[in-house]
């Protein structure tokens, strides 16, 4: 089998809440602007430290300039805790204006961002209503880019 150079042995299983860590996404989203979309996301990053931080998604009426739940998030846990920061595990959650939650995986560029970060994070989100997908930021984005 192939390996990438950010291909790495993952470490031992951290426990946490994992219903605690969607419930930040949940309540961020909430926070969302996206009067276009109408598309309401949020994320939850939680660092080694034990610290959620969140984000939500900001549209612009120029979508490409638009910013993403998890981008919000993995820059508010930078702001934080600077070159330190270890993330554990990120958590998606979306809502669709009239649908209630709806499944929802990280775009491209956030898969990217997260796995640079670190590509044993663990991804949460909704693969389909009911149903939670689990995976390493590695697994999520298996040929990523890299120097």
């Amino acid at each position: 089998m192939a390996t990438t150079k950010l291909a790495r042995k993952l470490p031992a299983p951290r426990s946490y809440d994992l219903e605690a860590l969607f419930d930040a996404a949940k309540a961020v989203s909430k926070n969302a602007y996206a009067p276009y979309s109408r598309f309401r996301v949020g994320a939850a990053l939680l660092s080694a430290n034990g610290t959620v931080h969140v984000g939500c998604n900001v549209e612009n009426i120029a979508y490409p300039i638009g910013t993403c739940a998890e981008a919000g998030a993995i820059a508010a846990a930078r702001a934080a805790e600077g070159a330190g920061l270890e993330a554990v595990a990120i958590a998606v959650y979306a809502e669709k204006e009239g649908e209630g939650h709806v499944a929802c995986t990280p775009c491209g560029a956030c898969r990217q961002r997260i796995l640079e970060l670190s590509p044993a994070t663990t991804v949460h989100f909704y693969g389909s209503r009911d149903k939670v997908v689990s995976v390493t930021a590695a697994d999520l984005l298996p040929h990523a880019f890299t120097f």
